[in-house]
């Protein structure tokens, strides 16, 4: 198998497989719970709380006009979307982790897409909590987006750069 097939199949796999079990959670809570609905799992710590966010992270923009959502959030996601297949494809085929992290935000920017088009809003059930003190609900496209933005963060911050090279010795690497 080449390295290009081999390379596309990984990012397709974890892409894939985030969209699934995203839609399959956030398929689970909207048939089985009502709207505002809260079931506790750890008391005082963690609820399965169903919401619904019309807007960005932490309901940034949940006020705004559906409409104007609807193309800001259609035009945003096209672009985030275009800007990690340009890193994805700068990437070396040989950074594993470099391809996971862009495949993990990859897959979670398009489940909280399909909601958009399906709902105008995001289902978010995953309600952590401290004393009274809520992190904002979120879901598993949610997760897969923040950890994938850290680990990018990571590897931007500890990339090792190359000298100022010649084309013909930077061909030679």
């Amino acid at each position: 198998m080449s390295d290009t097939i081999r390379r596309y199949g990984v990012l397709g796999f974890v892409v894939l497989t985030i969209i699934v079990i995203d839609q399959i959670t956030k398929a689970y809570i909207d048939g089985s719970m009502y709207l505002h609905e809260s079931i506790s799992i750890i008391p005082g710590y963690f609820n399965l709380t169903y919401i619904r966010n019309p807007g960005a992270a932490f309901g940034i923009m949940g006020t705004t006009s559906s409409g104007f959502r609807l193309v800001f959030f259609f035009l945003t996601s096209v672009l985030a979307m275009g800007l990690l297949t340009t890193i994805f494809l700068r990437l070396d085929p040989r950074d594993w982790w470099g391809q996971l992290t862009i495949a993990s935000i990859f897959g979670g920017a398009i489940g909280n897409f399909i909601d958009r088009l399906q709902y105008g809003e995001v289902i978010d059930f995953l309600d952590f909590y401290v004393n009274g003190y809520h992190w904002p609900a979120f879901n598993v496209a949610d997760s897969a987006i923040s950890v994938g933005v850290c680990s990018l963060l990571v590897l931007f911050a500890f990339e090792k750069r190359k000298p100022n090279l010649t084309p013909q010795e930077d061909s030679q690497l």
